[in-house]
């Protein structure tokens, strides 16, 4: 069985408490984080911090004199777990925010990543360890169509020359605010479920002739 030397550590919040004369509350807040005088410093031992894992060794009495293990995240301070966790879906939010500005459908491997990173997510929050297995993604979704709002725009410079009933208004009296107005109120409100369900039963027939197909070939 092998012999492992492991650092733990916790922290203890150290506080002091100091009267700041200032111009506002930022200012009065920015003087005590510069303020390096601890002289009336107090320790608050009811706060200490979890017990964490800041190095790894293999072998006996063996601390920093040879090669450190990485440490499993899970083993990390809370706070650094959350600051970690919280870069990564911040990586991912900004790949499905592309893939969403360009229409594109996001990939199954990053929905794959993002179903193991809500998992380890929760688990964080839960102070939990990390699951032992990555979670399966959800189905891809397709986009049959988007809403824009510059098509809106153009669409409107239209139906003044087939509807008189809005008395020679101007296209040009209709703001970009009542554009997304509008299409907040359809986007919300308009029934698709006829388009929806017709599109799923031309997938489905597709996806049978393309199966029989292949069958009838081998």
């Amino acid at each position: 069985m092998p012999d492992f030397t492991i650092e733990t550590t916790y922290h203890r919040p150290v506080f002091r408490r100091r009267t700041y004369a200032a111009e506002s509350l930022e200012a009065a807040c920015r003087a005590a984080v510069e303020d390096d005088n601890w002289d009336i410093a107090e320790k608050d031992f009811d706060s200490s911090g979890e017990v964490n894992i800041t190095g790894v060794w293999e072998g006996v009495h063996s601390a920093y004199t040879g090669p450190s293990i990485p440490v499993p995240s899970q083993f990390d301070e809370a706070v650094q777990r959350r600051a970690h966790h919280f870069e990564i879906l911040l990586g991912l939010l900004k790949i499905f925010f592309d893939d969403a500005h360009a229409a594109r459908p996001p990939s199954p491997d990053w929905l794959a990543r993002s179903a193991w990173e809500i998992a380890r997510g929760e688990a964080i929050l839960g102070n939990a360890p990390d699951p032992d297995e990555p979670v399966d993604p959800p189905k891809a979704n397709h986009i049959l169509a988007r809403l824009q709002e510059d098509q809106v725009r153009n669409a409107i410079a239209a139906v003044p020359e087939v509807d008189d009933s809005f008395g020679g208004l101007s296209p040009a009296a209709v703001t970009d605010d009542d554009i997304h107005a509008a299409c907040l109120t359809v986007a919300t409100t308009m029934d698709v479920s006829d388009v929806v369900g017709n599109a799923e039963f031309q997938a489905a027939l597709a996806a049978i002739r393309a199966a029989h197909q292949r069958l009838q070939s081998a």
